[in-house]
């Protein structure tokens, strides 16, 4: 296990880490990959799908959580991951149904997500991509106050090595109340205009940064956020299902 861990080390210090272009253009295509228009720079797309090689390329990878669908894998390969409460029902992320919230509350239990996080992250760099973008790393915030945030950063830190070892860029996910605490490369924002969480983000990543408004909220948001932070940072505007271009209910703006 040293070994291992000191290998990791090396590897990580010996790649050339690449975060995405500063204000970039941005596309989000969580819902399915498709041809972007010419002119963006940055796509991100699900670890299940291929990158697209001629940009700049982020895979997605929902790391704190179980992704809708995959229940019954978890329970017979990895049960031990899946939270549960103190009367042994799984802790489920009541925003989006069918995702659990995975347990980090032991070295051990985060030492086995880690080993899966590690083949997730060495598929997405052999598939061709410059970067991964963890989601739910808020997740003990939906543990029924089960896990701890210091939990969280523990895991993250690892996550970031085993990321670089790989020669992948990382990105924080949301969660301003980190600040500094994770050696983070870049930053994707949800909604921070909504929020009022820009400046956070930008305090510790400063330009290194993804922001994303719905078409779901007030469009004002969005205006704003293009009055504020247009040609500093990447910004876009999509619809909350991400929808490939094509389908009912595709938004896509940038600024």
């Amino acid at each position: 296990m040293i070994a291992f861990f000191t290998w990791l080390a090396l590897a990580a210090s010996a790649a050339i880490i690449t975060p995405p272009p500063v204000a970039g253009v941005a596309d989000y295509q969580l819902g399915g990959a498709y041809e972007p228009a010419q002119d963006v720079t940055i796509v991100t797309r699900d670890s299940l799908d291929p990158p697209d090689r001629s940009r700049y390329s982020i895979c997605y990878v929902n790391a704190f959580q179980t992704q809708p669908g995959t229940t019954r894998w978890w329970k017979k390969h990895h049960p031990r991951m899946l939270l549960r409460d103190r009367a042994g029902k799984l802790v489920t992320d009541p925003g989006w149904p069918g995702e659990i919230v995975l347990d980090l509350r032991t070295a051990t239990r985060r030492a086995e997500l880690g080993q899966l996080v590690d083949q997730w992250f060495g598929r997405c760099a052999k598939a061709g991509y410059q970067a991964v973008e963890p989601d739910n790393l808020d997740s003990w915030t939906r543990s029924k106050k089960l896990m701890t945030r210091q939990q969280t950063i523990t895991f993250a830190r690892t996550m970031v090595t085993r990321a670089h070892a790989h020669g992948l860029a990382i990105a924080q996910k949301n969660t301003p109340e980190l600040g500094r605490s994770v050696d983070f490369d870049f930053v994707v924002a949800e909604g921070c205009e909504i929020y009022h969480e820009c400046g956070d983000y930008m305090a510790v990543y400063g330009r290194r940064m993804i922001e994303i408004e719905y078409s779901d909220t007030p469009r004002s948001a969005y205006t704003r956020a293009c009055t504020a932070r247009a040609g500093k940072i990447s910004i876009m505007l999509r619809d909350r299902d991400v929808v490939p271009a094509g389908q009912r209910g595709y938004v896509y703006r940038h600024c």
